[in-house]
């Protein structure tokens, strides 16, 4: 079922920034517990940039220049170390992070999103550190025509399987989600085998009780 809201499919900002807005929707919906960490740190060094201008200003404006220029002089270095930090903190740390969260099993994941110019193709990187390991790595791509209709919906089943059949510790959250195309996932990573297994013969075993049902229905009307 797509979104009720539209986006331009010519926009790669837009379809960009529908995308990563159903990444936290979707992994909180499986339990993954979300960190705000990065986006905190962000946050306090541009608010306390803000706070030390508008400061600045009101001193400046009630007691002139003369008498506060040493402390415009400071709050100006402070005001460009912040920005730098800033700086620093989105390109340098952040690098396009748009998930922070740890898994129910315990995994950290770290999902990372970005776009080429004139290329509508949305590329992830996400990084799995499980307890005493080393991260591991995993790039995905798809064309946001896969997960947009033409009128510029966004339609949640089909990314929702990008990324459950990419990513493991998602799709062993969400079995129903993996295609079983995604073969050398579920070679490599007999948890999510397990699982899936398990949702499909759940799947099945409610297919076979609600035939049943319907037969003992037929069969009783067949009888009266």
């Amino acid at each position: 079922m797509a979104s009720s809201e539209k986006v331009s499919v010519y926009n790669l900002a837009d379809l960009k920034n529908t995308a990563d807005d159903a990444i936290p929707n979707y992994l909180n919906s499986l339990k993954f517990r979300q960190s705000h960490f990065l986006t905190d740190v962000r946050l306090a060094l541009g608010y306390t940039a803000f706070v030390l201008a508008a400061a600045c200003f009101l001193w400046d404006y009630r007691f002139g220049f003369e008498p506060t220029k040493q402390y415009t002089a400071i709050a100006v270095g402070l005001y460009t170390m912040l920005n730098g930090a800033l700086t620093y903190w989105i390109s340098d740390v952040e690098k396009g992070a748009v998930y922070q969260g740890t898994a129910p099993s315990g995994e950290k994941l770290t999902v990372a999103s970005a776009t080429k110019k004139n290329d509508p193709t949305y590329r992830l990187t996400v990084s799995v550190e499980a307890k005493g390991a080393e991260p591991r790595v995993i790039k995905l791509s798809k064309p946001f025509a896969s997960f947009f209709d033409e009128t510029g919906r966004f339609v949640p089943q089909p990314f929702q399987e990008a990324l459950a059949s990419s990513i493991p510790v998602v799709g062993k959250q969400d079995p129903k989600r993996v295609k079983l195309a995604s073969q050398e996932m579920l070679d490599t990573d007999p948890d999510v085998l397990d699982a899936v297994l398990a949702a499909n013969a759940k799947e099945e075993q409610g297919s076979s009780t609600a035939a049943e049902a319907a037969n003992k229905k037929g069969g009783k009307r067949r009888k009266a």
